[in-house]
């Protein structure tokens, strides 16, 4: 028996944009910090004489508010959406399990969130560094799709995951995800704050982080700017810094229509102001609808004449509805009604107002005749955001979860391929 009242079970997301921690049986996460972290070359000389592969690198997580000289900024995670950077992948942890819950990790069982499409050698790699590193009792990876599912009390659905990377529609039936129904787009959270960056680049709007610049009161509202140059700055700091300012942009100015967007019915809509760090303020017009309309019609990015590396490929983007249509053509005939009257929908893209309501009226006439389509999307914004994080914790919280745990001793006994059979 793991977990219970007097040892709580963790639960670790760590997705493409943010990372997620806290104990099973919470409404929420306790922390979340951002999944890219700050590397450089370790300074001095690295100790290899008791024959350890001692890290290279310092890696600087949840940490990017202060600006260092030369330090890069990296994902853990690949192109195909996978880990990559085991290093990366072993500072974060270390932060979530040591400086935030600050556990005992050889006493408390983890529940670890994955991508649905991930690979068994990574699944292992996962379970070995884990085991070896922090000696939980016991441990579990569960698959996104899953948790999301649970979240919202349903055993059976198809989920829309809007994350950072990208956006991935998947099948849930009887809380196993069928992994041949995995459909995925490029059009996350992070290429949509890409295209505002384009936007406002092409408008010839400059945008300086907050690093960029000082900023003195001269008089009553009145604040004298002056530019600040770090010449050692990477590249891929400033961009990261740009980026958080393009996700707030976003976040607080662009918002889907009620209705299916046509630039002809737009084009004299009222501009919204924003202010940048800086204090100069921007209007955003039409683009304000453009930009998250593309999730239904991404045929508008040459509408808006903008290049994004991560939308530019020679794949056709596929909307939303279109990626939801093919996951459920992926998916056993059986299973299909359950999956129109359960469309689960998570992430921090699925945010824009009226995503819920432009969703179903987009698959309305697509459904089967005497099937009803219901898209779930919690009005609460934190329930959404976090949903695969809450998932596992009401999973790990479960009496009837208890068995299923891979144990510390399991996994000496047949070590980290186990994971294949008792995480399914």
């Amino acid at each position: 028996m793991y977990g219970g009242d007097e040892v709580s079970a963790v639960v670790l997301d760590l997705g493409t944009h943010s990372v997620k921690a806290g104990y099973a049986g919470q409404d929420t996460p306790q922390h979340v910090f951002p999944s890219d972290v700050g590397t450089c070359p370790k300074s001095g000389d690295v100790d290899m004489t008791d024959g350890s592969s001692a890290s290279t690198r310092d890696f600087y997580v949840d940490s990017m508010g202060v600006r260092r000289d030369g330090v890069e900024v990296q994902s853990p995670f690949g192109e195909n959406g996978m880990l990559e950077d085991w290093e990366a992948v072993e500072s974060i942890w270390e932060h979530a399990l040591k400086k935030c819950l600050a556990i005992q990790t050889d006493e408390h069982p983890i529940l670890l969130s994955e991508p649905v499409h991930n690979s068994d050698a990574v699944r292992a790699k996962m379970t070995e560094l884990m085991f070896e590193k922090y000696a939980p009792p016991a441990l579990f990876l569960a698959k996104n799709p899953v948790l999301s599912s649970f979240a919202v009390g349903k055993a059976s659905s198809l989920v829309i995951d809007m994350g950072g990377k990208h956006t991935t529609v998947s099948a849930v039936h009887d809380g196993y995800a069928l992994q041949k129904s995995v459909v995925h787009s490029p059009l996350g959270g992070d290429a949509l704050s890409d295209v505002v960056a384009k936007y406002l680049e092409n408008q010839k709007i400059d945008v300086r982080p907050r690093y960029a610049f000082t900023k003195k009161q001269k008089g009553d509202g009145e604040f004298e700017v002056k530019a600040v140059n770090h010449p050692k700055t990477t590249a891929s700091y400033a961009a990261f810094k740009r980026l958080e300012i393009m996700e707030d942009i976003k976040a607080t100015v662009c918002r889907l229509d009620d209705h299916v967007f046509n630039s002809d019915e737009h084009k004299n809509v009222a501009g919204v102001t924003y202010e940048l760090p800086d204090g100069n303020t921007i209007e955003v017009g039409v683009e304000r609808f453009q930009i998250p309309e593309l999730l239904f019609q991404p045929e508008l990015l040459k509408e808006l004449d903008v290049k994004v590396p991560a939308l530019s490929g020679d794949t056709k983007l596929k909307s939303i509805p279109d990626l939801v249509l093919e996951c459920i053509n992926k998916s056993d005939v059986d299973v299909r009604k359950d999956l129109w009257g359960n469309l689960v929908l998570g992430g921090g893209c699925s945010m824009f107002a009226n995503m819920r309501e432009r969703l179903e009226g987009a698959l309305f006439d697509h459904a089967p005749q005497n099937v009803k389509t219901k898209v779930i999307a919690s009005m609460n914004s934190v329930e959404r955001r976090y949903a695969t994080w809450i998932g596992g914790s009401i999973l790990a919280s479960l009496g009837s979860f208890q068995q299923l745990w891979m144990s510390k001793q399991e996994y000496e006994e047949h070590g980290a391929n186990l994971v294949q059979r008792k995480c399914p």
